[in-house]
């Protein structure tokens, strides 16, 4: 399979309350169609992982960084944040990566329907019938043409998967998409989510803390290992294959 993401020595720093905090990613690979999961407790740095991964946050170092989507191009992402080539970066962010947002990330003032066509827009694609397809696949069908505010936290957060999923992305990311359901929506949720990435053939990477749920989703794991360094006064957090 294709090794999607490839990272080398990655890190990103940043200062909280007086305490630096440094995220390290000494070596990462991902192929194609793999279903990863980002574990570990709050705080850790699995968010700011994901907006990395997502080609939205800058490292302060990056080695090597490589995305190669299937059927694509490799990308050195590397020297394109070294460069400082926003343009190039929002291109393949917006053609080969989905994102699911915690809170669900729909803008309010759109329909549910406005808000799934909105990765299609962006990307100039044709008006087809993939956004009736992904909304009847999630259960939402009949939920296209109301304002996020009149559905239930479980129905946004399905409409959040199917905007992610409408202009079939490479890579789905989504960060802790169910914490805010009960477990019982979120496992329906998540089961179907499962079946549609696997059918349309994409990569997964989620964050939890629920190691119990990723381990029911047989999902590979990125390990978290945090320590103090710099005589403490730096809490450092790694992850790794």
């Amino acid at each position: 399979m294709t090794v999607i993401y490839s990272l080398k020595n990655v890190v990103k720093e940043r200062l909280i309350d007086g305490v630096g905090f440094r995220l390290l990613v000494p070596k990462i690979e991902i192929r194609a169609q793999e279903n990863i999961a980002v574990i570990g407790h709050s705080g850790c740095g699995k968010s700011t992982l994901l907006d990395m991964l997502a080609l939205i946050l800058r490292p302060d170092q990056c080695d090597e960084w490589n995305v190669h989507p299937v059927d694509g191009d490799n990308h050195d992402i590397a020297k394109l944040w070294r460069r400082d080539q926003q343009s190039k970066l929002s291109q393949i962010r917006k053609q080969h990566i989905g994102y699911v947002l915690q809170t669900g990330g729909l803008l309010p003032y759109l329909t549910v329907r406005e808000n799934i066509e909105l990765p299609r827009k962006l990307l100039n694609l044709p008006d087809d019938d993939s956004i009736n397809s992904i909304s009847k696949v999630l259960g939402i069908e009949r939920q296209l043409d109301k304002l996020p505010g009149l559905l239930s936290a479980g129905e946004r957060q399905r409409a959040s998967f199917a905007r992610a999923l409408s202009h079939r992305p490479t890579i789905l990311i989504a960060d802790e998409p169910t914490a805010a359901l009960d477990p019982i929506t979120a496992q329906k949720i998540m089961a179907v989510v499962m079946e549609v990435i696997k059918g349309l053939k994409i990569t997964l990477i989620t964050a939890s803390h629920d190691w119990a749920h990723v381990y029911k989703m047989e999902l590979r794991t990125l390990r978290q290992e945090a320590e103090a360094v710099e005589d403490g006064k730096v809490y450092q957090s790694r992850f790794t294959d």
